[in-house]
């Protein structure tokens, strides 16, 4: 599904990412964890086309869309959910949520929204109020419910525990797993490693730009924990 070959990332004279490769397989769960400077969001960034690359190849269901725009990868199916929330403030929680299905008709649309309240009941009781009124946990769902209201076949969740309490954490991490459900393939970066490794199959231990360690989760457990407090 997601296929990245020697990828490199660079801020004017600084190297964000160098000679990067991984891959997630359709359906599959794969972390990104590491400390903060590690080069996720980095990664993340280069995969929707929010920044340029150096060097190296981003393949999405076997297609090289690194010569793509951002919009271009979104139509092509990567949902993303951003870190720090960033939701619109003054626009109502539905609102917030149909903006990331604009491209679906009224009809799907519907459906999106009657699912998504389905797995978040919290979105029908705040439906018409303003975003930037919710607490943080709340707007973090909101922000997550946007990213899956298209139902893409990739899903992009950049930190999404980043800054909440365990009630939130539990959240999101039950509507995860039913985009798991759905067949979605998730690549999630966080620094909160503890949780993350609760969802996911396999995983990479980034530092310093690069990827440090690979495998499945029960192999990187022990140094993505140790990353978790540097």
């Amino acid at each position: 599904m997601l296929a990245i070959e020697d990828l490199e990332v660079r801020y004017g004279g600084i190297t964000a990412l160098r000679r990067v490769s991984i891959s997630a397989e359709a359906g599959e769960t794969v972390l990104l964890v590491g400390a903060n400077g590690a080069g996720k969001s980095s990664l993340i960034n280069a995969v929707i086309g929010l920044v340029c690359t150096t060097s190296g190849i981003v393949r999405f269901a076997g297609r090289d869309v690194s010569a793509l725009s951002c919009d271009e990868r979104a139509r092509a199916g990567i949902g993303y959910s951003p870190e720090g929330r960033r939701v619109f403030p003054t626009m109502s929680v539905e609102d917030n949520v149909l903006t990331g299905a604009y491209r679906l008709g009224a009809a799907r649309q519907r459906q999106s929204w009657e699912w998504l309240v389905s797995v978040f009941p919290l979105l029908e009781e705040r439906a018409k109020q303003p975003a930037g009124q919710l607490s943080g946990g709340q707007q973090q769902i909101v922000a997550l419910a946007r990213a899956m209201s298209s139902f893409p076949p990739l899903l992009l969740l950049d930190e999404p525990f980043l800054g909440l309490a365990p009630v939130w954490i539990t959240r999101i991490s039950e509507a995860v797993r039913h985009m798991q459900a759905r067949g979605t393939t998730i690549l999630m970066t966080e620094q909160m490693a503890r949780p993350a490794l609760k969802l996911a199959a396999r995983g990479y231990v980034m530092r310093g730009g690069e990827v440090r360690r690979s495998g499945t989760v029960a192999e990187i457990q022990d140094l993505a924990l140790s990353e978790e407090y540097l």
